[in-house]
């Protein structure tokens, strides 16, 4: 997995668990979860192309940020991803559903196949990695 800038590779949320930043990526989309691995690989190879960012992964998910957290990207059933996005103004509408005040994101995306990870879904993390400065 490549990490961006920001001097960080996600290296100190790793260290606390004692496995390197990939080990953690990997741990995540295991055993009845791993067939949602393309899913998470297609969403980091067009975030990738916005510029520079950091990687943070957690025990169940990768946290995305700039100069803050723009979007956390995570299997959050065996059956599906959720892209939360953390940025204001989205009209939600279909599948964006808006996420109660209080948490990490505004937003909620849930990815069950890797044809949804299109361009609205694309348009939608980059309007947050642009919002997050």
């Amino acid at each position: 997995m490549t990490h961006h800038a920001l001097k960080s590779d996600g290296a100190s949320a790793a260290a606390a668990s004692g496995a390197s930043t990939d080990d953690v990526l990997a741990g995540m989309d295991t055993g009845p979860k791993e067939h949602l691995r393309p899913i998470h690989d297609k969403v980091m190879a067009a975030v990738n192309q916005f510029g520079d960012f950091e990687i943070a992964p957690k025990k169940g998910y990768v946290s995305l940020r700039r100069k803050r957290q723009f979007a956390m990207i995570g299997p959050a059933t065996n059956t599906r991803v959720e892209v939360g996005l953390n940025v204001k103004g989205l009209d939600v509408a279909g599948r964006l559903e808006a996420v109660p005040a209080g948490g990490m994101c505004n937003y909620k995306v849930k990815v069950t196949d890797i044809g949804q990870v299109d361009k609205e879904l694309i348009d939608w993390i980059k309007a947050a990695y642009e919002s997050a400065g």
